[in-house]
């Protein structure tokens, strides 16, 4: 599985594949262990053991880590969480609309616009599943809907595009 970890404003891409770890390109062995009846987990790292108190951020994969007395904030994100992060608009707010593609391949569930409707920042669009989960796209900036590309029932592939949006020159 990939993860995007960040540390101090740094993007670190991490693969994990058993206990082989590949961070930035770089492979090593790694083991993660929960040191029973505390919340504290030992991460060996090739012959390196790091003692670590991970407790949970206000937002979903954020934590705050305490790696051998060191305190550090982190964010940690799948590839899909990342995809649905960046799609659904938590991320930085462009200031023009996107068009709304899919983060990963799925089924539509509902599609909540029209073609010609005024949508808001965050204001969900799409309702997809994938992987056994219903996902709300949402609107990464306001805009209008120019068209609707899917209907509920239909299969998408990743990257294929759902909604394109424009400018709401109205304002």
């Amino acid at each position: 599985m990939k993860y995007f970890v960040t540390i101090a404003e740094t993007t670190h891409t991490i693969e994990v594949n058993g206990e082989t770890v590949t961070l930035d390109g770089k492979s090593v062995r790694a083991r993660l262990e929960e040191l029973s009846g505390t919340p504290v987990q030992l991460l060996s790292i090739d012959n390196e053991v790091h003692r670590v108190l991970p407790r949970r951020g206000d937002r979903r994969g954020q934590y705050l880590l305490s790696v051998d007395g060191f305190r550090l904030q982190a964010e940690a994100l799948d590839e899909r969480a990342r995809a649905i992060r960046e799609l659904s608009g938590a991320s930085a707010k462009p200031a023009e609309p996107a068009h709304l593609a899919a983060p990963m391949p799925g089924l539509i569930v509902r599609v909540h616009v029209t073609a010609g409707d005024p949508v808001r920042a965050g204001q969900g669009l799409v309702v997809m599943e994938a992987m056994k989960m219903e996902n709300e796209l949402r609107a990464a900036a306001a805009g209008v809907v120019r068209r609707v590309l899917v209907s509920p029932g239909g299969i998408v592939e990743k990257g294929e595009l759902l909604l394109e949006m424009e400018p709401n020159n109205a304002s």
